[in-house]
């Protein structure tokens, strides 16, 4: 379960971009492609694009979870039996911590029916395949912080963000002056680290809060 930071989500998951992957069940062909969304008009947009991509398929079912607590959920069989695609398909986008994505999988009938059974592993294992190709990463709740420092101590604020991992936008002009963005639970621990590193001399200010990608 994600943390929790001032009423909002510390962290949630979210495709970086598009994904697609495909698997075949006795000749059907089941061709997943997910994206990115923000809004329920964005994901039905979505879906109606790639009906028309797929405008000679059978099937082209689909799921989306919008919110950064997975409020808002919605998912379509397509003529398939009732519970056995679009669900199957939104199981996988919940269990993967997904939040603001949308797939649809489009089925190319083989010939031979699968069965409930069936149609349930192969529209669930479509998401999975598409899932395995894409980019997805961590939206995290953080704060920005801007740190002004001598150039005697830019060697130590060096060595500290290395040690934090932490990349900085930086400019250097009468002073040096550090750009960074980190979770809000770190931001307490830096700024010790900072001020002892410092002996004090450094000057922090907290610009903003916001969300911030972190990749997987």
């Amino acid at each position: 379960m994600a943390e929790r930071e001032e009423g909002k989500i510390a962290q949630y998951r979210v495709l970086l971009g598009e994904g697609r992957g495909e698997i075949e069940e006795k000749k059907s062909r089941f061709i997943c492609t997910l994206r990115p969304v923000h809004s329920e008009q964005e994901a039905t947009d979505f879906i109606e694009e790639i009906k028309k991509k797929y405008w000679d398929a059978r099937h082209n079912c689909s799921a989306f979870v919008l919110g950064s607590r997975q409020e808002l959920t919605r998912c379509s069989d397509d003529g398939e039996p009732g519970g056995t695609a679009g669900r199957p398909m939104l199981e996988v986008l919940l269990g993967e911590g997904l939040c603001d994505a949308a797939a649809v999988v489009t089925r190319y009938f083989g010939g031979t029916l699968l069965g409930t059974g069936g149609l349930v592993r192969a529209y669930g294992g479509a998401v999975k395949a598409a899932l395995a190709e894409a980019e997805t990463g961590i939206m995290r709740y953080g704060v920005k912080l801007r740190i002004g420092t001598d150039y005697n101590s830019v060697g130590k604020m060096q060595h500290l963000f290395g040690k934090r991992g932490i990349v900085p936008e930086a400019e250097y002009g009468e002073a040096a002056v550090f750009t960074v963005t980190i979770p809000v639970g770190e931001a307490e621990a830096l700024k010790e680290e900072v001020t002892e590193a410092t002996c004090g001399k450094a000057k922090l200010t907290e610009l903003e809060k916001i969300y911030f990608i972190d990749r997987e």
